[in-house]
């Protein structure tokens, strides 16, 4: 599994990363839910995303679910593998990205024992692999105090690893249609390249 030992845990199991799939939103400017969206094969980005961070080795998968709920856990449910993925309601999603945030923070903390860190993602970054993920949890250690984001060639992107300690004051920091990019950078988040492994892009408008 992807990480080290935590040594503020109480030794009831060795560090443990989640992930954190980002799926609330209503994509107004792309036309409709980003849960529900496909690649041109058909295969659900949310596929893609869990996949990815599974193959990683983050355990459990959280996805963060509002918009058009009902029908993006039915298309969850669906997939192969759906069980290494667990089901996280924003109610308030029409907030913005801070409301699916702080609904993964919240889910995340509430279980016993707690992950060490998060590594999370949009739904909407399509080309994201495993190797990517991988590479910014293995650059260094990983511990509660843990702080990390993938740039690509200078850009800021995902995952975003936010080890225990920064939970709580993220989600009081974070506001309407804002994630971790400001808090991460005001903290002086390591800054891991990964530009030569995807483009890091994500998708605001349907190719």
């Amino acid at each position: 599994m992807a990480g080290s030992r935590d040594a503020h845990d109480d030794g009831r199991s060795a560090t443990r990363i989640a992930g954190v799939v980002l799926a609330a939103g209503a994509g107004t400017r792309f036309g409709g839910p980003k849960a529900l969206a496909t690649h041109p094969d058909g295969t659900p980005w949310l596929a893609t995303a869990i996949r990815a961070l599974a193959d990683a080795g983050c355990s459990p998968v959280l996805v963060v679910l509002g918009a058009s709920a009902d029908a993006a856990a039915a298309l969850l449910a669906a997939l192969p593998g759906s069980g290494r993925a667990l089901v996280v309601r924003a109610d308030d999603w029409a907030d913005g990205m801070s409301a699916s945030l702080r609904a993964a923070l919240r889910a995340a903390a509430a279980a016993d024992p707690p992950p060490v860190a998060l590594a999370v993602v949009p739904v909407d970054v399509p080309d994201l692999d495993a190797a990517t993920i991988r590479r910014v949890v293995d650059t260094a250690p990983v511990d509660r105090s843990t702080l990390r984001q993938a740039v690509f060639r200078g850009r800021p992107g995902h995952p975003a690893l936010l080890g225990r300690d920064h939970w709580a004051p993220l989600a009081a920091s974070v506001r309407g249609d804002e994630g971790a990019r400001r808090y991460l950078a005001a903290h002086d988040a390591q800054l891991v390249e990964a530009g030569d492994l995807t483009t890091g892009e994500d998708l605001d408008r349907r190719p």
